[in-house]
């Protein structure tokens, strides 16, 4: 399996060159900067970060929004973190599976 069998071809109009470029981006900020993962339903993940990084994940989830239009972003501050809620309909579940998985991964390996 590579990194990016868990996202459906037809489900992201990111080309297929600059696919692993935003994965390693997503790579970076979880290793840098995430504190927690938590799925708080089936199609729902929490994600917190370091307050610090607010505009990077920002940007990052405004590209990624634009290419994969089927995720919901909600990022709001909160008490020196910032708080990422993804939301994807039941029809893409595998996908917020794999983005927590790969998360949680990253978070591990840097810890």
């Amino acid at each position: 399996m590579t990194a990016l069998d868990w996202v459906p071809v037809d489900a992201c109009t990111l080309p297929t060159a600059a696919q692993p470029l935003r994965l390693a981006k997503f790579d970076a900020l979880f290793a840098a900067a995430l504190r927690d993962v938590e799925r708080v339903a089936p199609d729902r993940l929490l994600l917190s970060f370091d307050r610090a990084v607010e505009e990077p994940v920002r940007d990052l989830l405004l590209r990624e929004a634009a290419c994969c239009s089927f995720f919901a972003f909600d990022v709001t501050p909160a008490d020196g973190e910032l708080l990422v809620e993804v939301a994807v309909p039941l029809t893409h579940l595998e996908v917020l599976d794999g983005l927590a998985v790969r998360a949680a991964e990253q978070r591990a390996r840097c810890r």
